[in-house]
This record gives C-alpha cells, sequence and structure tokens, in this order.
C-alpha cells in the first residue's frame, strides 16, 4: 500500500505539540488592523489551540505528525 500525502497547506499552519495538542496563529492579524482594538489584536497575537472537534480533521491531512 503507497504512502499517504500531507497536505501542505495544513502543515504549513499548524504543529502538533509534545502533549498532542494543535498549535495554530489566529486568523485576522495581516490588514484592517487599524480598525481593531489595541486588546484584540494582543489577544491575537499570542497562539491558539485547535478544538478537539477539528482534531480528526486534522489527524487526517497531517497524518505523519
Amino acid at each position: 500500500m503507497g504512502k499517504i500525502k500531507t497536505h501542505k497547506a495544513s502543515s504549513k499552519r499548524f504543529t502538533f505539540t509534545a502533549g498532542g495538542k494543535v498549535k495554530m496563529n489566529h486568523m485576522g492579524r495581516r490588514h484592517k488592523l487599524g480598525l481593531k482594538t489595541a486588546k484584540r489584536k494582543r489577544i491575537l497575537r499570542k497562539a491558539g489551540y485547535v478544538s478537539e472537534t477539528r482534531m480528526y480533521d486534522l489527524k487526517r491531512l497531517l497524518p505523519y505528525n
């Protein structure tokens, strides 16, 4: 049986931690920053973690992590 291909767009966006969680950057921090409050931009700066609901999809997209 052949190898499963890794979804390259997902591999660039998500990283697996040692504890098994998936780390990601928040969206909405690229442009139109003048409209957003300082508090909102500060919160978006921190890394986020993928919910357990989406973990099944990511394990299919990133099989070798």
